[in-house]
């Protein structure tokens, strides 16, 4: 395992790792349980959803990513490659949850299912492209 490497995963503010990528998580890449956001051993969590387990409406998980992507900028030390956060548990599509990660920094990896919807949306040009070509090998 690379220890620069961490995974990005959704989880939920009471950080109930208890499903899906977040329990993956705490298995495997020390996500702390009562954490529901941030660096966590080798794991970052962002929430999309809240201390009731319910989903969070697509302007909070933004919030979350906003946050995140200005913490991954600080951290070029670090490689993060992002689940398709929002996309499971959470019930949001990847072409509602991607273009939400557009503007991330290099050392962020998008998942495959993120840079296929943003390939058919279209919502890339320019610069743009080049984003959604780091998809995790």
């Amino acid at each position: 395992m690379n220890p620069n490497r961490i995974f990005v995963f959704g989880s939920n503010l009471a950080g109930r790792h208890g499903a899906g990528a977040a329990l993956f998580a705490k298995r495997h890449f020390g996500a702390v349980y009562g954490k529901g956001e941030g660096l966590q051993g080798a794991s970052y969590a962002i929430p999309t959803k809240g201390w009731m387990i319910e989903t969070l409406p697509l302007e909070a998980i933004e919030k979350h990513v906003e946050r995140f992507k200005a913490f991954a900028r600080t951290r070029p030390d670090l490689s993060f490659q992002i689940t398709a956060v929002g996309c499971g548990l959470a019930g949001y599509t990847p072409e509602q949850i991607a273009p939400l990660f557009i503007d991330s920094p290099r050392n962020c990896c998008l998942p495959p299912e993120f840079a296929r919807a943003l390939r058919h949306s279209r919502v890339t040009a320019g610069s743009s492209d080049e984003f959604i070509r780091r998809t995790r090998p």
